[in-house]
């Protein structure tokens, strides 16, 4: 009966072990958000810092390898003119008609069939031209017009679970892993234990051993994701973290979830036009609107002596706010962000696949520097009372 007891120490630690890892684990996804009261309480590390991460890997791809030009000049300029023009033109009748109905309703009403035509097609005739240099102009701004942080932060408040996916998709296999071997490490603890009980059966001794078995096998489950930094050879093995040594197949899951679900053209729109910069992008866009309707001396004399010159300026407005409205429609299209998202993506994996392993994970290691010593700690406090179930149920099978 006594061996049985004694053998059911290593057994107890290798389950203490294994539940500790997987606990640890839990505790870096979930909950998405925090749950408790006031400072009491707890989020998922990953959610908790996604946003420190996601800056930091901005940090260290686009902001170092060219910022978003790099991202604009592989989505085809043209593609995007095109986007713009196929999209528009069918509604410029609509938009114009819009306009005059909102500033002039009775005059446009009375304004014949054949001008409103004729005014149809001027736009219609004008707007590639005028489209083609606006998004060359884009282009040449897109830095200074997209506060690319602050994007990035605003989704993944709306998106809280897309670092958990990112980890979870790439690395299943490793953090499964890490769980099975916390119950090796903590069965060979707990055999290491089972000697110091049997000479000092004191009543501290397997809460303690308990403690150290959870906090050692929760540090060994953070260890193991990201060291060592550089691949090390150990006999017939190589060793490196377990996130560092899949840096491509995760520079391809977080590549390809960023561009699907945070840097999509139709967000990266929305931020010029309603970003930091919104003032800006609106004033380019002014720009290249007023020589459309300066364009043309006799439309732009019909329309002084239609509506005056302060209402001729009211129009000019007018449009200058539905062409900023237009252009948010037109990159809200869903097939086309679908079509430019693996251009986004390969950009991106092709960056963060160039960083070297330390500068890789200079992104995911320092979210959970603030909170590894917690985990271990909850860890251990696990272990402690399973070790004192334990010595209560020895000192009951002993006796």
């Amino acid at each position: 009966m006594i061996d049985l007891a004694l053998l059911s120490v290593p057994v107890m630690a290798a389950v203490t072990g294994w539940v500790t890892n997987w606990l640890a684990i839990q505790m870096s996804f979930y909950p998405v958000r925090f749950v408790g009261f006031g400072v009491i309480g707890w989020q998922g590390v990953i959610p908790r810092k996604a946003e420190k991460m996601a800056h930091i890997c901005i940090d260290h791809t686009l902001q170092k390898f060219g910022d978003l030009n790099s991202v604009y000049e592989k989505l085809e300029p043209q593609c995007i003119v095109e986007q713009v023009i196929s999209q528009v033109t069918p509604r410029v009748d609509e938009y114009i008609d819009e306009i005059m109905y909102e500033n002039h309703p009775v005059l446009w009403d009375n304004v014949p069939l054949f001008v409103r035509n004729r005014i149809y097609k001027w736009a219609r005739e004008a707007l590639p031209e005028r489209v083609e240099e606006l998004v060359e102009d884009f282009g040449d701004d897109l830095d200074d017009l997209v506060d690319l942080k602050a994007l990035l932060s605003r989704e993944l408040q709306r998106h809280p679970d897309l670092m958990n996916r990112i980890f979870k998709q790439a690395g299943s296999v490793e953090l499964q892993s890490v769980i099975n071997l916390g119950a090796i490490i903590g069965g060979l603890l707990g055999a290491a234990i089972v000697p110091l009980w049997v000479r000092y059966p004191e009543p501290w001794l397997l809460p303690l051993g308990g403690f150290a078995v959870g906090f050692l096998t929760n540090w060994l489950a953070i260890n193991l994701i990201f060291t060592p930094v550089e691949p090390r050879r150990f006999l017939f093995w190589k060793i490196q973290g377990l996130f560092l040594r899949r840096q491509h197949e995760i520079s391809d899951v977080w590549a390809r979830l960023v561009a699907d679900e945070l840097i999509t053209v139709e967000r990266v729109a929305d931020a010029m036009i309603n970003g930091a910069h919104g003032d800006r992008t609106r004033a380019i866009i002014q720009k290249h609107l007023r020589p459309l309707l300066d364009s043309s001396p006799v439309m732009k004399l019909t329309a002084q002596v239609s509506v005056g010159v302060t209402g001729y300026t009211e129009l000019k407005k007018a449009l200058y706010q539905k062409a900023v409205v237009a252009t948010g429609d037109v990159f809200s299209d869903p097939a086309f962000n679908r079509e430019r998202a693996p251009v986004v993506a390969e950009v991106l994996a092709g960056q963060m696949k160039s960083l070297g392993p330390r500068e890789f994970q200079g992104i995911l290691r320092p979210a959970f520097h603030e909170e590894e010593l917690q985990l271990m700690i909850v860890g251990g406090v696990f272990g402690a009372l399973a070790g004192l179930i334990q010595f209560v149920s020895l000192t009951y099978l002993v006796f």
